[in-house]
């Protein structure tokens, strides 16, 4: 499980705490510059948004696969301490809406944008296996008191976040993307709860193979 001084930008003193709030303004921003253009999409960007220099990134990464890199377990590291809330919660159904929206908030799918496009580590590969063992455990829990519906996989919950985890960029009324994105939660949720009349889900359940094999790149520094 992720440090939680690792994800707090208050933590710590100094030029450690720093760092912190630096990585997490580069990750927020590289989640709206790469989400909308993919890998391609130059650093300068990502630094202009999150209002750092381009020195102060690489100081900290030695290249901008390095730095992608990092920010995908940065990502991943925050839905794990997601899934851990969520796996405290004395109620399974609330834990998992709670973690479905949590994660939504802190659109922790955005960085598939990157699917591809960056090199994995064997950091990236083990945290997400972490990631998909939490949330296969989040949603057991909630089959097994009859809350979820039986025939929804942990890779549709994967999905479901992936999706809602995307934005337009640059919005012209933020309030309202919020409320809608509020709504379409709230009808998607409601979705995922346990149907009386049995009614079984159209198509197969997702790939474990296809959702994990997108991230095959060819290992070329970018």
């Amino acid at each position: 499980m992720a440090d939680a001084r690792a994800l707090n930008p208050l933590s710590g003193r100094g030029r450690q705490a720093e760092a912190r709030r630096n990585d997490l303004a580069v990750l927020d921003a590289a989640r709206d510059v790469f989400t909308v253009h993919g890998a391609s999409a130059p650093i300068t960007a990502v630094a202009e948004r999150a209002g750092v220099g381009m020195g102060t990134l690489y100081r900290r990464y030695g290249s901008k696969t390095e730095l992608l890199q990092r920010l995908c377990v940065l990502s991943m590291e925050q839905a794990l301490e997601a899934a851990a809330d969520a796996l405290r919660a004395d109620d399974p159904w609330t834990g998992l809406a709670g973690y479905i929206r949590a994660c939504v908030e802190l659109r922790a799918g955005a960085l598939a944008a990157l699917a591809g496009q960056v090199e994995t580590t064997a950091e990236m590969r083990a945290t997400a296996q972490r990631g998909l063992a939490a949330t296969a455990e989040i949603v057991g829990r909630a089959k097994q008191d009859g809350s979820l519906r039986a025939d929804v996989t942990s890779l549709d919950i994967s999905w479901l976040i992936e999706q809602f985890s995307r934005r337009a960029r640059d919005p012209v009324d933020q309030d309202e993307e919020r409320n809608v994105r509020s709504r379409l939660l709230a009808i998607a949720l409601d979705g995922l709860r346990a149907r009386p009349d049995g009614q079984a889900l159209p198509g197969r359940p997702p790939s474990r193979e296809h959702y994990t094999s997108r991230w095959t790149a060819p290992s070329a520094n970018m």
